[in-house]
Formats: C-alpha cells, structure tokens, sequence
C-alpha cells in the first residue's frame, strides 16, 4: 500500500467522522495502521480476530459513533456470525475496509481461496461493496460507504484491490 493510498483511506475517513478504527492486521494494508494508530481524531483498537473487531465497530455504533474495521478479505469468514446477527438482525451497521486477498494478479496459493469465497460471502450477507483498484476512488468509495450503511442501517465494505495495495 502507496503512502498516497494510506492518505486516501485516512481522508475518506476524517470525511465520514470516524473516531475509532479496530484492525486485525494483514500484510496488504500493512501501512494503514501505523498511520491510523498516528492519527490524533482516530483511536485504534486492535483485535484477537475479526469477529470481535465487527462487535467493537457495532458497539461504537450504539454509542453514537463510528467506526471502521479493517482486515484482510479472509477475515469475512471469521466474522460472519456477529455481522449477520448486527446487520441482518439488528440493524447495526459495520463498515469493513478489507484488502482484496486472492484476486487475479495474487502470487500466494494460499490466498487464491480468500478471492474465491469473498463475494459469494458478501452477498450471503447482503453487504453491498466497492472494489477500488485505483487509488483516486479510495477516498469516496470510504465515505460513500458510510453514507449508504448509517442511512441503511446496514453493513458495507470497500475492498482494495489492484494498485491500491500491491
């Protein structure tokens, strides 16, 4: 991830109001957080896995906040269950910047499953996504996301693919 695209993600969330952002690492968006963790208007919350970081976010959310979970495409799986019960039962919104693990162009075997089952998981959920390869989308597809999600009550994701993280 450029600096540029690490500028463009904290843009678009200075722009949507986001206090706090809760992360579980991955080597794509690797730049992100130090630079989230930097930022004097943003707290970090770094979580054990995915599943717990949605619950943080939907907690935020109930406070009268917002926040934003970052993570790696894999970590939908893990936090399938607390988003489904947040979004699809309770109309509690997460937004999720995910790194797009497995898409064409990957080079790890390991991470071509994560690409595979991504959308189908998305849309198991009904959580609609922009998938940003360019880095001048970045910054509006972060706040669009949050425009659509606190006026729907409802999950989204930017998904950074392309030139954005590799």
């Amino acid at each position: 991830m450029t600096p540029t695209a690490v500028q463009a993600v904290i843009a678009g969330l200075e722009r949507a109001g986001v206090t706090l952002a809760s992360y579980l690492p991955d080597s794509l968006l690797k730049p992100l957080y130090p630079a989230l963790d930097a930022h004097p208007g943003i707290r970090t919350v770094p979580c054990t896995n995915e599943g717990e970081g949605a619950a943080i976010c939907g907690g935020v959310f109930l406070s009268g906040k917002r926040a934003v979970l970052c993570m790696e495409n894999s970590g939908l799986r893990a936090a399938a269950e607390p988003l489904a019960r947040m979004g699809l039962g309770s109309g509690i919104p997460v937004v999720m910047i995910m790194s797009y693990r497995g898409e064409l162009g990957e080079n790890n075997w390991w991470a071509v499953p994560h690409g595979i089952t991504m959308e189908p998981m998305l849309a198991a959920l009904r959580i609609p996504y922009r998938v940003v390869r360019e880095e001048a989308g970045i910054e509006q597809a972060v706040v669009d996301a949050y425009e659509w999600s606190y006026s729907a009550y409802q999950h989204s994701a930017v998904v950074l693919g392309g030139s954005t993280v590799r």
